[in-house]
This record gives C-alpha cells, structure tokens and sequence, in this order.
C-alpha cells in the first residue's frame, strides 16, 4: 500500500521532532513547508505561506543538501518510504 498525502500530513510532526533531535538547523530550514503532495514517490513542498508574508519567504539558500538528506531519512524513518523532496 503507498502512503497518501493525508497519512504523511499525520505524521509530520513526528517527522519533524526526529528532524530536530538530529540538526536543529535542519529543521529551521523545514520547520514551516506546507505538504502539498504527494505522488508516485514524489513530495511537494511549498513555502509560500500568505498569512505570514505577501509571498514566499526564500530559506533555501539555508536548506542545504544535507539537510535535505536528513529529512529524507526522517521520513523514511517514521513513514517508512524514501521520497523524492521537490520544493516550490
């Protein structure tokens, strides 16, 4: 069975707090990323929040490689799947 979108969005949390016990600065970087979707392996990631800013708010000279693996693995480590992570 593959995850859906609403099953990850249920355990983001638990994504994020096993993020934060690895790289705190990791998880500033995606702390605040809106889960759009979520398809053939493939996660969406926005960071574009109109109730915070009137655009998007532009972390991504923060968010490094690494931190990018480290969020994939905490994914994998809760939800149990390796995803591909695309940002918008």
């Amino acid at each position: 069975m593959e995850l859906t979108l609403e099953q990850l969005k249920a355990q983001w949390n638990q994504v994020l707090d096993a993020l934060l016990d690895q790289d705190r600065i990791a998880w500033l970087a995606y702390f605040d990323a809106r889960l759009v979707s979520l398809e053939n392996g493939e996660l969406t990631l926005s960071f574009a929040d109109v109730s915070k800013f009137g655009g998007p708010h532009d972390y991504k000279s923060v968010r490094k490689p690494e931190h990018l693996a480290k969020l994939r693995t905490c994914i994998a480590s809760i939800a149990g799947v390796d995803l591909t992570i695309v940002e918008v």
